[in-house]
């Protein structure tokens, strides 16, 4: 009796779930400001607070603690992808409110993204509506001199930060990524290697510390760029995670001597588990959890050997593969352990990846490799600014108590043999 019910209530949850869909889209087909008022009000409600946090106090509230108080608002317009907002940006009486946190980081990104699509239209090669799209968030049209001029003050700013000086004492970990875009060059379409590097400082925070667009992934390529580093002040570096790029490893080698080379492990799990077939590829994989699961050096070896042999009749690449290369995974395990988790792949790029790809999906082909390097470099740079003034990303205390413990181990052991 009670079975016979479930199909009905969940076809009438399936029709509630729809009706709500339906009900959405028409909002949004109905009202095409709908949105844009949304974030009108998002980002005034953020101005007010950032007054708020300036002065010390709300308005009409008393409190000792105020350093300062309101004098009306001056209007301002912020071109965005939804549309040009009015906002009503509060002014005090003694003229310190700055709002570059909301106007400065929001809009270097939004220039970046209208400035590809406006050279996509000017150079000929726009896509399906182009025009109209640029029009629209510009709120005016354009020309080849404005372009110039628009590219040149950004560019003018981005190649200020990605040249300038690393202050950290030290950037411990190191992580070097790669991705692709297209871009053209001459009369080709011709594919553009973004390499991103990204470091964790000494006190924890971490820190975007490079961003470049090169024809290749070579090895001189990242000598180039490693090279860079150095000179804009990267020190102490302990650990580079990376995947297992012949020319980057070469330009580890080179310009990172003492520094301890960490494989990726989901680069790796990637690679191996190509290596079989679909059906045998979930088995694989929660063998490689196991070994990279191990708390020790120890522990893993005496696994990878284990899922070696279980795999040596019926796959003898896999387990040659194993036996060969698994140690570049397992560097992690010298490090702090609960730091292991977050240096042992790149993936705290993941987010600032999907973002780009979310970006440049709507440039598709970018017109010129300048473009490429001003958007990526303006994603970079909010990123960036995210994660210095967010929370500490690794508490660096444990990797100062095992410095610490190995500066001690030899004179212990020099003691005991006196």
């Amino acid at each position: 009796m009670f079975e016979a019910c479930y199909p009905k209530e969940e076809k009438m949850a399936e029709d509630h779930r729809r009706l709500v869909e339906e009900m959405a889209q028409g909002t949004l087909l109905d009202d095409p400001d709908f949105l844009k008022e949304i974030v009108e009000r998002v980002l005034q409600e953020i101005l007010e607070a950032e007054m708020t946090e300036h002065l010390g106090a709300a308005p009409y509230e008393r409190s000792e603690g105020r350093k300062g108080h309101r004098n009306g608002y001056k209007r301002r317009t912020l071109r965005t992808r939804v549309g040009t907002l009015n906002l009503l940006v509060p002014q005090d009486r003694e003229g310190t409110f700055s709002t570059t946190r909301l106007f400065s980081r929001y809009q270097r990104n939004e220039k970046a993204l209208v400035l590809a699509l406006m050279e996509m239209y000017i150079e000929g090669v726009s896509t399906r509506k182009v025009k109209e799209v640029t029009e629209a968030l510009c709120g005016t049209s354009f020309s080849k001199s404005l372009v110039s001029s628009l590219a040149g003050r950004l560019d003018s700013e981005l190649e200020a930060w990605r040249s300038r000086p690393l202050e950290a004492k030290a950037y411990p970990y190191l992580f070097v990524d790669a991705r692709y875009e297209k871009a053209r060059v001459g009369q080709r379409v011709v594919s553009q290697g973004v390499l991103i590097v990204s470091a964790v400082r000494d006190e924890g925070l971490r820190e975007i510390v490079a961003v470049a667009v090169a024809d290749t992934e070579s090895e001189a390529t990242y000598q180039e760029l490693f090279r860079s580093l150095r000179r804009r002040g990267l020190r102490g570096v302990e650990l580079v995670t990376s995947d297992d790029h012949e020319g980057l490893k070469a330009a580890i080698s080179r310009h990172f001597q003492g520094a301890s080379w960490q494989r990726c492990q989901v680069h790796y799990a990637r690679n191996l588990t190509g290596m079989v077939g679909i059906a045998k590829r979930k088995e694989l994989a929660a063998g490689l959890r196991g070994v990279f699961a191990a708390a020790t050096r120890e522990q893993a070896l005496r696994s990878v050997q284990e899922l070696a042999d279980a795999w040596r009749v019926s796959h003898p690449q896999v387990a040659e593969h194993l036996e060969e290369h698994i140690e570049e995974c397992l560097t992690c395990l010298a490090f702090p352990e609960p730091h292991r988790k977050r240096i042992r792949t790149t993936n705290g790029q993941e987010r600032l990846n999907q973002e780009i790809k979310r970006r440049t999906r709507v440039v598709r082909i970018f017109p010129n490799r300048e473009a490429c390097l001003r958007l990526v470099t303006a994603l970079a740079v909010e990123q960036s600014e995210e994660w210095l003034t967010g929370r500490r990303y690794l508490d660096m205390r444990e990797l100062e108590e095992r410095r610490w413990e190995e500066e001690r181990r030899p004179e212990e052991v020099m003691l005991m043999e006196r």
